[in-house]
């Protein structure tokens, strides 16, 4: 096998320094799947791995990308043969072992899941973890009895990759959506994607009260911290709240109140760990009821492996809205 291309992160002396090299297989994590990758895509954690601007990395060096779609190569495991269509979301992808932005990339056969009819490579990186995220927010917030009849649904970091996605999910579910974001020139961008309302985050009610009136239904919070507190005492009887982010803080400022009085239900979501079953399952729905409506208008760009050196400054300083997806080859 011809030495291929992959961008590299490494650590000298606690600095992070991070770009192109060409490696060859026997430098790759191991594993009994070898899938020749076509597309990743770039999410917030791959800026901060690939800056340092956060400590993602728990060895050195890593290959970057915690998303990748492309065939398989070769697979000692039966549930894979060379050609399938395959997808890795996470799974410890530049993290533990090397990850998505590498022409190859070699891991254990329970973390592949195979694309289900309906959806691209492409389009399954234009989701990536992002978009899985969000269609598993909603997946839990459906189990634990959210209906559209319950009232407004709002999403807050809602221009980012998984807002994006929540907007767009949520209202093709026949739930009325609340945009909060403070880039306010995307305002055309998140009506286009169902949302009925755009609030700033100053707009939201400011107060040390227990419990305000409820105003929403549930949310979606991809903030955290003063934010979240705020919905735990806004948020109508019996509502649910996805947390997923942590952008606004670790902390939150609230009391048992809302949740004794009003019933209402904090859901963490983290997609890292759920059992292979639930993560197959939420990949079916995306290809079916759960189908995004709006890839073309998230996907804002398509860039190289060669331009990802140039990429994340945008998401560390919160310029970058929707998706980015990395075309890997051919």
């Amino acid at each position: 096998m011809k030495p291929f291309k992959a961008f590299r992160i490494n650590s000298v002396a606690n600095q992070i320094n991070a770009g192109i090299e060409t490696l060859t297989a026997e430098q790759l994590s191991q594993g009994n799947v070898l899938i020749k990758a076509v597309y990743s895509s770039i999410n917030y954690k791959d800026a901060l791995a690939a800056t340092g601007k956060g400590k993602i990395l728990k060895t050195f060096p890593l290959i970057g990308g915690i998303d990748v779609a492309g065939y398989v190569e070769t697979s000692t495991d039966e549930r894979f043969s060379p050609g399938d269509q395959v997808l890795v979301c996470g799974e410890g992808l530049s993290e533990t072992r090397d990850g998505g932005y590498s022409e190859f990339v070699r891991v254990p056969a329970d973390k592949v899941i195979s694309i289900p009819q309906g959806l691209s490579l492409f389009e399954v990186m234009a989701i990536g973890t992002a978009g899985f995220t969000a269609a598993l927010a909603i997946h839990q917030l459906q189990k634990n009895g959210q209906t559209p009849e319950l009232g407004s649904v709002l999403v807050s970091g809602a221009s980012g990759g998984v807002g994006s996605f929540a907007i767009d999910l949520l209202s093709g579910l026949d739930y009325e959506v609340v945009a909060i974001s403070n880039k306010l020139q995307q305002t055309e961008y998140l009506h286009a994607l169902g949302a009925t309302e755009i609030l700033s985050r100053e707009a939201l009610p400011k107060s040390n009260k227990p419990l305000e009136k409820g105003i929403w239904g549930g949310a979606i919070d991809n903030v955290g911290g003063e934010l979240l507190s705020g919905l735990t005492r806004t948020v109508k009887p019996q509502g649910n709240i996805a947390v997923i982010g942590l952008a606004g803080g670790i902390a939150i400022e609230t009391t048992v109140m809302p949740f004794i009085l009003r019933g209402i239900n904090l859901l963490g979501i983290n997609s890292a760990y759920y059992p292979y079953a639930i993560k197959t399952q939420i990949w079916h729905r995306l290809a079916n009821d759960l189908k995004p409506r709006h890839i073309d208008r998230i996907v804002q760009s398509v860039v190289s492996i060669e331009q990802l050196p140039d990429c994340f400054d945008a998401f560390i300083q919160g310029r970058h809205f929707g998706r980015t997806v990395v075309k890997i080859s051919e």
